[in-house]
């Protein structure tokens, strides 16, 4: 798709301002006042702060026990705050932040390296090194949007940091070319892609701030042609490895790492490139990309989740409504702007990518906002590319993931049923804890999050399901009407020989209007007992599991049910979960197990 627009680019290549610059008054006036307020409220709070001190202990200290949350709190504060003190500059125009914020500019260009620990290394799984070598820079996630926020700053205050020393922003560009634009031209980074290797998030996430940091400084003809052509090709390689249905494999949390990267990306090239790119917006792959997030919606701040994806995701914002609009698509408009409304912090404090915030300010109330999503957000949908199945109806929200355990951010969840009642979780799909060096690691399906024995699937005395590619659902079969919505899927194939598995039949109905039916049948040489993981206390009966005043499961062909009782103090799980979940044992009487929700 973009290798052959490479050919066609003009001789000259444009500009891009990313936002209104700190001397438009006009502009940055148009901020609705409860927004100005908050983002002052926080910028005078960051100018009594004291910025964090890094070390390099606490860069070693992911190689030495594997925790990077430490490292990495203190990182992503000191961006942060400067990101809040260039929003209340350009918010109040009066200078008042200018000598904090080139201490926050300093700080930053004096890093050893931008890369996290986590990412230190210049091969993909290649041994972390346990300080960053400035001679050899790596060019990662946090490297590139530490290139882009310092560029963006560059590109909206640079005439104010004039006014104090052309040297500040002399330094920004001068860590950039060295650490940035030098390292991407230069040499080959696994996310660049290359032949037949797998790509993810990280290729358009780092395209499109590469792009981002290229055009929003004052770079020569050369560097930026050298630069968009590297970054077409890498795009192709992103889209590769995306199914036509446009599912993200990686769950709907890297939606907006991915999908709209790309489309960060493309609003980029098109502008500097006028025109040359509209055709990109109208193919149906891109579309289905930008739409998948409306379909993986719930409720409130619930979605679907799978893979490393929490169930409570930060609201839509301007981003996914501009995507709503580039590919005409009304649904997505209307779903991110009604989506946006609902947010009590419309303009991403949590969020470090000043582009990202600078337009949440300068986007406004949407058109559309207290409109209700689209009917069509709403509906029945399968993705075959990772084999995932959505059903509704006014009361129950059901999904059921098929696919592999090969695919990205992986949970050994074949088969696995999420079900939502009324808006709340039923049936849950835990997600991923903090992140640290054994979530990407051999050891991986050590962490108990990662293991098919905590999803709503089936184990044989002991046994779970393997990681990769060979892993997965077969015999694959979906229907939708009217009066109900049903996959039926074998996931035999998810487990290891020793299973003794000859075949695991899985049939999940929603009947609408009236309940839903999971029916598993098996053949195999141990015994079964079935998961069930809930938010909710469950009581139990020898038939019936009840779960508060939400719901009953009605059971036939079980044993006697037990319950364990799960902690949970984990700072990313509490974000979705209460201190305690639950996991229900149901062992197989026999050969078939049938519940029946409602």
């Amino acid at each position: 798709m973009f290798s052959e627009i490479s050919a066609k680019l003009p001789d000259v290549l444009g500009d891009f301002t990313p936002g209104a610059v700190c001397s438009d008054r006009a502009g940055w006036s148009t901020v609705p006042q409860a927004v100005r307020d908050l983002v002052m409220r926080e910028a005078e709070e960051t100018l009594a702060r004291a910025w964090p001190l890094i070390t390099a202990s606490d860069y070693r200290e992911f190689t030495a026990t594997g925790n990077r949350a430490r490292f990495e709190e203190l990182y992503f504060t000191r961006r942060r705050m400067l990101n809040n003190l260039v929003l209340g500059e350009l918010i109040e125009g009066g200078a008042r932040f200018l000598p904090k914020i080139v201490d926050g500019i300093f700080l930053i260009a004096e890093e050893s390296g931008w890369q996290l620990p986590a990412h230190n290394a210049y091969e993909r799984s290649g041994a972390r090194l346990r300080l960053p070598d400035n001679s050899q820079p790596v060019v990662d996630l946090f490297a590139a949007e530490t290139a882009a926020l310092l560029a963006t700053i560059v590109a909206l205050l640079g005439d104010e940091l004039d006014g104090i020393s052309p040297e500040i922003s002399a330094r920004i560009e001068r860590e950039i070319e060295t650490r940035i634009l030098s390292p991407y031209l230069g040499r080959h980074f696994w996310w660049m892609g290359r032949g037949e290797e797998r790509m993810n998030n990280w290729t358009a996430w780092i395209s499109q701030n590469v792009l981002l940091t290229v055009f929003s400084l004052n770079t020569d003809q050369p560097t930026r042609h050298a630069v968009v052509r590297k970054a077409l090709g890498s795009l192709d390689a992103f889209l590769k490895d995306y199914a036509e249905d446009g599912a993200c494999e990686e769950g709907v949390l890297y939606y907006r790492h991915a999908a709209l990267c790309l489309h960060g990306a493309l609003t980029i090239l098109n502008a500097v490139a006028p025109g040359l790119f509209a055709g990109v917006w109208q193919q149906p792959k891109i579309r289905n990309m930008a739409e998948y997030i409306a379909h993986m919606h719930v409720a409130g701040r619930y979605y679907f989740n799978f893979a490393d994806s929490s169930a409570v995701v930060e609201p839509c914002g301007a981003r996914e409504y501009l995507f709503g609009r580039a590919i005409g698509s009304e649904m997505l408009a209307e779903f991110a702007a009604s989506d946006r409304a609902a947010s009590d912090n419309p303009h991403l404090s949590r969020e470090w990518n000043l582009w990202y915030r600078v337009q949440e300010l300068l986007a406004g109330p949407t058109p559309l906002a207290a409109a209700p999503p689209h009917p069509a957000s709403q509906r029945d949908i399968f993705y075959p590319g990772i084999g995932l199945f959505i059903a509704r109806d006014e009361q129950f929200s059901l999904a059921v993931k098929g696919g592999n355990n090969g695919e990205g951010h992986n949970h050994n969840d074949v088969g696995s049923v999420t079900l939502y009642k009324s808006g709340r979780p039923f049936l849950i799909d835990v997600g991923v804890e903090t992140y640290t060096a054994k979530t990407f690691s051999a050891r991986r399906y050590e962490i108990w999050t990662m293991q098919s024995a905590f999803h709503n699937l089936p184990t044989f005395a002991g046994i779970m399901q393997s990681a990769g590619e060979a892993y997965g659902a077969r015999d694959v079969e979906v229907e939708f009407d009217e009066e109900h919505a049903r996959i039926s899927l074998d996931i035999s194939s998810a487990y290891p020989p020793e299973a003794q598995l000859h075949s695991y039949r899985r049939v999940v109905s929603l009947l609408r209007g009236r309940d839903v039916e999971i029916v598993d049948t098996y053949d195999g040489g141990k015994p079964a007992v079935l998961s069930l993981m809930t938010c909710l206390a469950p009581t139990v009966s020898p038939d019936r599991i009840d779960l508060a005043d939400l719901g009953s499961i009605f059971v036939e062909g079980a044993g006697e049910i037990e319950i364990d009782e799960i902690g949970v103090d984990d700072a990313r799980l509490r974000s979705a979960w209460p201190e305690k979940i639950y996991r229900l044992h149901v062992p197989f009487a026999g050969r078939l197990l049938r519940l029946r929700i409602v």
